[in-house]
């Protein structure tokens, strides 16, 4: 008896729940299957067994499977770590059957089945009967004989570019006088099938040489993270082509309860694995956590690659522990590329998430000027990340083909599902936000407004200063073929400004996108400016610059407030580490300023993952009653972990990897963790340190012996409670 999943108590609930509603459940199950008899008979089985000596009888089949083999080169998957046969749609593939006699064409009757799931129909495209024809026919199934020698038959199958991706059973079947003669069961001739970017007709289809290898066949990239003036990266495996990989994405759709017969409509497949990325509506891949306590799994900045989070979810059918905006888009984009679809991660710097979809951020100052943070429902993400793929928009007007936002991160519910997209990254641009799926609340994401407002000792509201170019600072995404990064922010916004821009927001009020409040503010006749160093070692002090400006020609008196705070990257305050009030005459067409120190001993025992510190000045102007804010981020720089080798890379030969990380911090570091990926195992290797001593340095060696000839990459990272987000990576070439 097989071991009991997770999963089949809602498995049970779904059979009983279609009864007396349908005749059969929903076809959402790549794993099931039916019944397939060896011996179809026609109308009444015969008492004794028919004499089938004079027809075909199938010896075996081959799907040319190997990695070297005809098939796997032609349609790119031989990078697969997979037995079976992978494909892409829209492709013809061949394959040889081995029959007890020679195939005569005028006399036998034989045709390929294709299966998939448990209740296989034709009208579903769930039972595909493929006949053999003259010429395959683009655009339909179909099979031709490439070659007959002695009882050897060959023959090319063709896909559609339009047909269910999966994987499939597949049957010979034989027409006799007494019924249909199938080949046994053998799930080593299983064929997957997948969206295909060389296929003109696939709407996956990307026409750029680089981009395909880039999108689609690169199983490493880059991370963006930081803030837009101090853009930090890191390495992620992707692993797409690793083993069990392509079965637990196939496993995803499955949660996902997607019907096999809308598997072929790459639309669907990324709005529904969007949701399962989480774990909030389906007990998806990921759960995302926010708080920074990861004591009962692993903190997000530790994980160095898709692999293991993928084929753990797969095996234990159980949520991973834990995940944050670029866990989600690199385990998404791993995804995406190991079914066929192109896509990529994408970061926005300074990202709004505007809960009331005003296209305003609104902030809200109590009577002394500090942040209230029990009222301010909006945020600032110093960056949040997300993913593009690329497909042909047939359910949209002409223009609005090529990238596709999709978000995995589960930040708001879409049609009752934690989930976004795929939107239109044109239609985001000028504003078209009536398409679907979800361009309003990305529109908001890179174009909001600023906008601070008082709370006054009555509770009432007076708006204050406004700020039009502080969202969507920079977005940005891998460049094709190299580690750099390229910046995108202009196939998402015009310039801030100009005449498209205001366009392109007109256009997203008229199709819905509410505007409550005006962003003009009022006429300033002062400024408010704040300089912060733009590179700061964690565990330094330094000094934060606060700048005040009299535009007008009469003295004006202001009360400055600076409050300081360790936050999350999602801006969310953790502790305030600063707090002070100046009170200061500024005279006329004259600026003031004033320099605060900023101590380590302030944040180091409070520092969150990514190190991040965040500052407001606000002023209050006597005379005017105006109100004067800027915000700044500081992302402070934690020391890489540095990783050599001394010795060439050979095949075959080990390898010794030297691993060395020096604690900045004047307090130790205990309870580390040391994690390796990229080694040629599926899971990372794991070392444990009790204690780090401040201003110390670690060594430590790992060992591994390279399988593969050619470039690779081994990425490393070391979490504590005290000090997250410590990454290396070590770019190798093997000889």
């Amino acid at each position: 008896m097989s071991e009991s999943r997770p999963d089949d108590s809602n498995n049970r609930k779904r059979l009983a729940s279609y009864v007396g509603r349908r005749i059969t459940p929903s076809n959402d199950s790549n794993a099931e299957e039916n019944e397939v008899l060896n011996f179809e008979y026609f109308g009444l089985i015969p008492r004794g067994p028919p004499n089938l000596a004079d027809f075909l009888e199938v010896w075996s089949v081959d799907v040319h499977p190997n990695t070297g083999g005809i098939n796997k080169k032609q349609h790119h998957t031989d990078l697969y770590d997979c037995s079976n046969l992978i494909v892409r749609r829209g492709q013809p593939f061949q394959i040889t059957i081995t029959f007890n006699r020679a195939y005569d064409s005028g006399k036998d009757k034989l045709w390929i089945e294709f299966l998939i799931g448990r209740y296989p129909d034709i009208t579903k495209g769930t039972y595909i009967p493929i006949y053999i024809q003259e010429q395959l026919e683009r655009g339909k199934w179909g099979a031709k004989v490439e070659s007959t020698q002695n009882n050897v038959l060959r023959l090319s199958i063709l896909s559609p570019p339009h047909c269910i991706i999966g994987r499939f059973r597949m049957y010979v079947a034989v027409m006799t006088p007494y019924g249909i003669r199938r080949s046994a069961r053998d799930k080593e001739t299983d064929i997957y099938v997948l969206f295909n970017p060389w296929c003109e007709e696939d709407t996956v289809y990307l026409h750029n040489a680089a981009e395909k290898e880039e999108y689609v066949l690169n199983d490493i990239g880059r991370v963006y993270q930081g803030t837009f003036t101090e853009v930090t990266s890191r390495a992620w495996i992707f692993g797409q082509f690793e083993r069990d990989i392509l079965d637990s994405c196939i496993y995803i759709l499955d949660r996902a309860g997607m019907p096999l017969q809308t598997r072929g409509c790459p639309i669907k497949v990324c709005r529904a694995t969007s949701a399962v990325i989480n774990s909030k509506d389906e007990g998806g891949v990921l759960v995302g956590c926010w708080d920074g306590q990861y004591s009962d799994g692993v903190a997000p900045t530790a994980w160095n690659s898709s692999v293991e989070i993928l084929l753990q979810y797969y095996q234990t059918r159980l949520p991973v522990c834990y995940g944050q905006c670029w866990v989600f888009a690199a385990v998404f984009n791993t995804v995406l590329r190991c079914l066929g679809i192109p896509a990529r991660v994408v970061t926005n710097f300074s990202s709004a998430h505007d809960n009331n979809a005003n296209l305003t951020t609104d902030i809200i100052l109590d009577e002394n000027g500090k942040k209230d943070i029990h009222l301010t429902r909006d945020s600032i993400w110093n960056y949040h990340c997300w993913n593009e793929c690329w497909m042909s928009r047939y359910d949209l007007p002409p223009g609005y083909d090529g990238w596709q936002v999709v978000d995995a991160t589960p930040q708001e519910t879409s049609e009752g599902m934690f989930r976004c997209g795929p939107a239109s990254v044109n239609a985001i641009k000028h504003g078209q936000v009536c398409f679907p799926h979800d361009a309003p609340f990305i529109y908001a994401e890179v174009n909001s407004d600023v906008v601070y407002w008082n709370r006054e000792k009555d509770g009432s509201l007076t708006k204050g200063d406004v700020k039009t170019k502080e969202v969507g600072k920079l977005v940005v995404t891998k460049e094709v073929g190299s580690d750099g990064k390229k910046d995108i922010t202009d196939q998402y916004k015009y310039q801030e400004g100009s005449q498209e821009d205001k366009m392109a927001q007109d256009s997203a009020i008229h199709y819905g996108i509410k505007k409550e409040q005006a962003v003009t503010g009022v006429a300033m006749d002062g400024a408010i400016d704040m300089h912060v160093p733009e590179k700061v070692l964690v565990g330094t002090n330094f000094e934060v610059g606060i700048e005040l400006k009299n535009n007008s020609g009469e003295k004006r008196s202001m009360t400055v407030h600076l409050s300081g705070s360790v936050v999350f990257y999602t801006g969310v305050p953790k502790i305030q580490i600063k707090d002070k009030t100046i009170k200061v005459t500024v005279e006329p067409h004259e600026a003031y300023q004033k320099q605060v120190k900023i101590k380590s001993k302030d944040y180091e025992e409070h520092l969150v993952e990514q190190a991040i510190l965040h500052f407001l000045i606000s002023g209050h102007v006597d005379e005017t009653g105006q109100t004067l804010a800027i915000q700044k981020a500081v992302t402070l720089q934690i020391p890489t972990l540095n990783l050599r080798v001394e010795d060439p890379v050979e095949y075959g030969r080990e390898v010794t990897i030297i691993i060395e990380f020096t604690n900045p911090l004047r307090t130790p570091l205990k309870e580390v963790v040391l994690r390796v990926d990229g080694l040629g195992t599926l899971k990372p290797k794991l070392k444990l340190f009790s204690i780090v001593p401040q201003n110390s340095t670690l060594t430590t060696k790992e060992w591994f012996v390279p399988w593969k000839r050619g470039p690779r990459k081994v990425i490393a990272s070391l979490d504590c409670q005290a000090l997250r987000q410590v990454v290396g990576e070590l770019e190798l070439n093997v000889i």
